[in-house]
């Protein structure tokens, strides 16, 4: 059965995966299984597998990580972009007005970067093994509140195509989330998560980099969030569910970070 063990603002929680309830739009989010739960110096459960079985899942001995296969320079046909393809199409993605004019999570120049993924290839060029290879590059632009696509031609460096949209929330990416904890450690309503910390660690909670952090998009819901939270979803909002270090889950899903406006809140049902 699952406990938690109440302290402060936040919640530690031991054991097993937190089920998040929260508003009607957040039902359903339940948070990431046992994953790291009990970690004791960073092993988990493949390597309990792999020090019972006497091999790792690609035939190395235990405790031996298999070194992932190089990833060359240019990838084809379908193929999943390779690291080089992805470092290029980002920076080609990237126009100097963007750059001079967007503005990222944490208030620098240029937009915040998201993702960068294989394009879908046209119609016309589904049965073609020599279609040519484009990558859809996602920025969130903090300065006006919108989703930037860029899509690259990879063979020959040219921005093909240029989305721009309101209101739509893709996943959070790491950084997000990162700074969506540094503005809830520094803000008087992170005090409970900083309690909690001290009580679980005997450290003090100074720094993003301690935790373990996932975080989903919050959409404003009428009647379910004070005033301040009203334009979740035109802003960009999270809900955060940091986990200590080799440690446990601490229950934070009470507090929303308006990204956009740089703002902690605290949701009126509990």
């Amino acid at each position: 059965m699952r406990r938690l063990v109440h302290r402060h603002l936040g919640k530690v929680v031991t054991g097993a995966a937190l089920a998040v309830a929260g508003t009607a739009v957040m039902v359903g989010i339940t948070l990431p299984g046992t994953a790291g739960a009990d970690e004791t110096g960073g092993g988990g459960g493949g390597g309990r597998a792999a020090r019972q079985t006497g091999q790792g899942p690609d035939g190395a001995p235990p405790g031996v990580v298999a070194r992932a296969p190089a990833t060359g320079k240019k990838g084809t046909g379908r193929d999943p972009l390779t690291d080089d393809e992805m470092r290029r199409a980002a920076g080609l993605a990237v126009s100097k007005q963007l750059r001079s004019t967007g503005e990222d999570v944490g208030g620098g120049h240029g937009p915040q970067r998201l993702s960068v993924d294989l394009a879908d290839p046209e119609a016309d060029e589904l049965d073609d093994p020599r279609a040519p290879r484009r990558a859809d590059v996602t920025f969130y632009d903090y300065g006006n509140d919108t989703l930037v696509t860029r899509t690259v031609d990879l063979a020959t460096g040219k921005v093909v195509r240029t989305g721009v949209q309101h209101g739509v929330q893709p996943p959070l990416s790491r950084a997000e989330n990162a700074e969506a904890a540094r503005l809830l450690i520094a803000d008087p309503l992170g005090a409970g998560l900083k309690a909690d910390y001290k009580d679980a660690t005997g450290h003090e909670l100074t720094s993003p980099d301690q935790l373990l952090l996932n975080g989903a998009v919050y959409r404003a819901t009428p009647g379910g969030q004070p005033g301040v939270l009203d334009k979740c979803g035109e802003h960009r909002c999270v809900r955060l569910f940091p986990k200590i270090r080799n440690g446990s889950w601490i229950d934070a899903r009470w507090l929303v970070v308006d990204l956009s406006a740089r703002k902690v809140a605290e949701l009126q049902h509990r």
